[in-house]
């Protein structure tokens, strides 16, 4: 072969263009790739156990709106309604509603369908795992394009749930014509994409919905790739199959980031903890105490999260309201064994216990684990690990029959402490698995606390006695790390939702 210097720059530039290719470049994308750490179990955002999974809100609000729209720094913005509130005496809610808003089948949007959609949740045979917040507001009706419903219970959150899960509308007729499994098969909403296949434990292909009321989005074709694992969510956007992806080992995200792939990591509203359920062994207070004074969390932050984290000692971030910077539980591992010793245990005759996980769902969850563990057995506690699916842990979760110690990732993006200690804290709530009566006493009353300082009073209360007793093990709050093709513009969402309509090309 003869290679002269017109055949050399010919190969130069086709080796160029090659090695462009071996990436997502931007000029190329008519479909954006995105792989996803979850796959999604339901269409329906409203019911079931998928509906209080946080980490599937970002599919969700792709096809759905909600009430009111949520930004990237969490603030609240007019979404399909415009403007909400109390009547003087707050016995009312009202609420006006977006005109000229369209659905997914070129039907109109009305002022019933925030009603119905509303009346559907708070009843209790719809089956809303978020009920007890719905059920709240009573007879709702439409007077023109507003929404008044009456106050059953005060409840101050109400329009915070508003924008936050199981806060979206459906549309009336369409769902009454095709029932829940037609639904299914077929949704539709008024978001910014439409689904256009829809492959379950596989992928979701969207298709831009050009008429949606906030514009529509830049890239006209989004495929999400259901991609559990984190090595091959890594694999997917180094190889170029996918052009986004999100929560891998920060190693991987440190290696990749300033490389071939640009990235983006920033805190979030999710909390890594361990829940302790009120069964076996966790019913002796020194072993609950021992268990949290055994955890380094700082060290674990530093060596296996390369320091993306902020260790945290209540179920409360910096950023939320009812944030309590002196409550501090600390690592104490001699204080631990002494209180092992007070119940009979030490590392010779170790307390055992199971502790269950996911692995890969967070960055290092199942590693973090691993190292609680053998800093548990230094102080003379033995756990062991079983690994289960997120979707497992909600279903063991609602049916209050979780291991004594259960990692989770706790989102609370509208940073109120009823949906943070609240929830995850409150014997009755299908997402609590703690009992006690003691601690159902305290926050009782603070759910329709009309006297907002009283109220977050009395949630720093609650959570100054959850830590003194150790009824919970919060670790850290969480940094999203999210890698991403050098030419797709990523705006990271501060409730961890990965949103495609908010990428553009860089």
């Amino acid at each position: 072969m003869n290679l002269n210097r017109r055949s050399l720059l010919k190969l130069s530039a086709a080796g160029a263009a090659l090695s462009l290719t071996g990436l997502p470049a931007l000029a190329a994308i008519d479909e954006l790739v995105i792989a996803y750490n979850v796959t999604l179990p339901s269409w329906d955002p409203t019911v079931g156990p998928s509906a209080v999974n946080p980490t599937i809100q970002g599919i969700y609000q792709s096809v759905f709106d909600q009430y009111i729209l949520q930004q990237p720094d969490l603030s609240p913005a007019p979404g399909l309604l415009t403007e909400w509130g109390w009547n003087d005496d707050r016995t009312q809610v009202w609420m006006t509603v977006r005109e000229g808003v369209k659905w997914h089948d070129g039907s109109d949007f009305t002022a019933e369908d925030v009603a119905w959609s509303l009346a559907r949740v708070a009843n209790p045979d719809t089956g809303s795992p978020i009920q007890f917040v719905w059920g709240t507001l009573k007879n709702h009706r439409v007077e023109g394009n507003k929404v008044i419903a009456d106050v059953a219970q005060f409840d101050p959150t109400i329009f915070k749930w508003m924008y936050f899960l199981t806060g979206y509308v459906l549309p009336k007729a369409y769902y009454e014509k095709v029932g829940a499994e037609g639904f299914e098969a077929a949704p539709i909403g008024t978001g910014p994409y439409m689904v256009e296949k829809f492959e379950r434990n596989a992928y979701v292909r969207l298709k831009a919905n050009e008429a949606y009321w906030g514009g529509a989005p830049e890239f006209k074709t989004v495929t999400i790739k259901f991609v559990t694992d984190s090595a091959a969510r890594v694999a997917e956007v180094e190889s170029g199959n996918a052009h986004v992806t999100l929560e891998m080992p920060y190693e991987e995200y440190d290696r990749l980031k300033n490389g071939p792939l640009a990235g983006v990591a920033t805190p979030v509203s999710d909390i890594g903890m361990i829940f302790l359920n009120d069964i076996d062994v966790m019913l002796d207070p020194n072993v609950r105490k021992a268990a949290a004074l055994a955890i380094d969390k700082q060290t674990i932050i530093d060596r296996l999260l390369s320091g993306y984290g902020v260790a945290i000692d209540t179920l409360q971030t910096p950023e939320y309201e009812a944030y309590d910077p002196s409550i501090k539980v600390g690592y104490d591992p001699e204080k631990a064994k002494e209180l092992l010793g007070a119940s009979g245990y030490s590392p010779e005759n170790p307390v055992k216990f199971k502790i269950q996980t996911t692995k890969g769902f967070k960055p290092k969850d199942y590693e973090m684990v691993q190292a609680i563990v053998g800093l548990w057995r230094k102080v003379g506690i033995e756990a062991e690990i079983e690994v289960y699916e997120i979707a497992k842990h909600y279903e063991l979760r609602a049916a209050d029959q979780l291991a004594p110690a259960a990692f989770y990732n706790w989102g609370n993006s509208v940073g109120d402490p009823t949906t943070s200690t609240g929830f995850a804290m409150f014997g009755p709530s299908p997402h609590s698995v703690w009992d006690g009566a003691d601690l159902i006493e305290k926050i009782a009353p603070l759910w329709g606390e009309a006297d907002e300082a009283k109220r977050i009073a009395g949630w720093k209360e609650v959570d100054r006695y959850i830590a003194e007793n150790a009824l919970v093990i919060p670790l850290l709050q969480y940094v999203q790390p999210i890698l991403h093709a050098p030419g797709v513009k990523v705006v990271p969402h501060a409730s961890g939702a990965l949103l495609p309509h908010l990428m553009t090309r860089g």
